[in-house]
């Protein structure tokens, strides 16, 4: 048994797990481990190290990675390599550590495999909330690109915040569903995303509490996690955010921000009512809590078009709102944008300088020509009826194959349905074996761990035979496990 009288130090910079690994390495070019010798079991190495046995678990991973010790089954852990192969290894960095100590963290293990899953041409598709090839509209993007490809005067970087005359356009956009707004006040980013990513690096500091729905699709990506911002769920009904459960927790907190997608909501779909869309906006001014206006879905509508956005009664600069046209034109172009007060747009505009050097050009001209033409409008009214299509298909197939196993709510637009199942069923089991059967979905605890019985359909990138067939598969996998 080796003598082990060293803890890791918790002062240190330096994760715990990778402190041991330099500790057992230091034991091995000292020769004071032999090749040969047994390691305690995890369990007893966690208990004298005084670390959890992950960590443990962590530091033996990578110790076995680089050829240092073995494990065999039933026999433990055993030394492997002595100094001299510690020496012969030293030409090439070991980059497990440098990517293990990233300041971004990873994407979760399954949505790594969702997206493995989502390149795969045998898959049937119930995840993306994007637009099928079928819905994109080639046609009318070819025919602005051979207008262009005689305009075009210039390929260099636009200015920090993006095209004016693109900025130009999206006013006149925006004026139509109430926003009145300045190009000066606009910035153009390379997709919504991008723009979430820019407040959080120049306006939240480390340790900011910020504010969203429960369930919410920001709880499936690292964005603000890795800037070091705590997430703090509130639920939501019908008409939209619990205004009440928000003040009460901001009193106790002081939150940062609040984000909040009010129109056809990610993953639920839900629509916020334009009396809570109101009072929301009022409580937050008596607060002075800013809001980020996620509004990436507006133009998919099926009956009636939604309440104007939060921004539109926006009288003090309180809203930063979000738009683009990745979900509902083209996820290609990378075309988003941020509207907000200018000192803000340009403190935005200055990091994005310093990630990109600004988004695409051609993009930009793109986008610009489709608004200026009204091809983008015209688009967006054959977009709605193909996706309501979708839509009932999808709520036909759950009525024939889901009627007793599960409930849902009817969307006026978006991509998602947001299906409850009646029984617990570990999310887990049917997410494999969907994937065993060619089919792919996204679990609700994706969004919320809370929301383990929900499932978010979505109907926007395969066929209406897919649908049917996808939905079918999916109800006899969980039949199958509650049986």
């Amino acid at each position: 048994m080796f003598d082990i009288d060293w803890k890791p130090d918790r002062s240190d910079s330096t994760q715990l797990y990778l402190q041991i690994v330099r500790y057992v390495k230091d034991k091995l070019a000292d020769g004071e481990w032999e090749i040969g010798s047994k390691l305690p079991s995890q369990r007893v190495l966690s208990e004298i190290l005084g670390v959890n046995r992950s960590t443990v678990v962590a530091a033996l991973e990578e110790l076995a990675a680089e050829g240092l010790i073995k494990g065999n089954a039933g026999g433990g852990t055993t030394v492997v390599s002595n100094t001299w192969n510690l020496l012969s290894t030293t030409r090439s960095p070991n980059w497990n550590c440098y990517i293990s100590s990233g300041a971004h963290q990873p994407n979760q293990t399954i949505t790594q495999q969702i997206y493995q899953a989502e390149r795969r041409t045998d898959i049937i598709n119930l995840g993306p909330c994007e637009p099928a090839p079928d819905l994109i509209p080639y046609e009318k993007i070819q025919k602005t690109l051979k207008k262009l490809s005689n305009s075009i005067k210039s390929l260099n970087y636009e200015e920090p915040r993006g095209s004016i005359d693109l900025r130009k356009e999206i006013c006149a956009y925006l004026k139509n569903i109430g926003i009145e707004t300045e190009p000066s006040s606009i910035l153009i980013t390379s997709g919504a995303l991008q723009a979430l990513q820019l407040i959080s690096l120049g306006l939240l500091y480390r340790g900011s509490v910020v504010y969203l729905e429960k369930p919410s699709y920001l709880y499936s990506l690292r964005t603000f996690q890795s800037f070091g911002m705590q997430l703090s769920g509130i639920p939501f009904d019908q008409e939209g955010i619990n205004i009440k459960e928000l003040l009460g927790k901001h009193q106790r907190r002081r939150g940062s921000m609040l984000i909040t997608i009010p129109t056809f909501h990610n993953p639920t779909g839900n629509v916020m009512s334009l009396r809570r869309r109101k009072e929301l906006i009022e409580a937050c001014e008596s607060e002075r809590l800013p809001i980020i206006e996620d509004d990436v879905y507006r133009e998919i509508w099926f009956e009636e078009t939604p309440p104007p956005p939060l921004k539109a009664f926006d009288q003090n600069g309180l809203v930063l709102y979000i738009g683009g046209v990745s979900k509902n034109l083209s996820p290609g172009l990378r075309i988003g944008w941020v509207v907000g007060p200018e000192k803000v747009i340009e403190r935005l505009a200055d990091i994005k300088m310093q990630n990109d050097y600004g988004s695409s050009s051609i993009s930009q001209y793109v986008t610009e020509e489709l608004l200026a033409s009204g091809l983008y409008y015209e688009h967006n009214e054959l977009l709605r009826k193909n996706a309501k299509t979708r839509r009932d298909t999808t709520l036909s197939a759950l009525n024939k194959y889901f009627s007793n196993l599960g409930s849902w709510t009817v969307p006026s637009g978006g991509f998602f349905i947001w299906l409850k199942l009646n029984n617990n069923v570990s999310m887990h089991e049917i997410f494999y074996k969907a994937l065993k059967r060619n089919l792919l979905i996204y679990p609700g605890d994706l969004y919320d761990f809370h929301s383990s019985r929900y499932i978010r359909i979505s109907y926007s990138y395969i066929s209406l035979e897919q649908i049917d067939r996808g939905i079918k598969i999916l109800s006899e996998i969980v039949s199958e496990l509650l049986t």
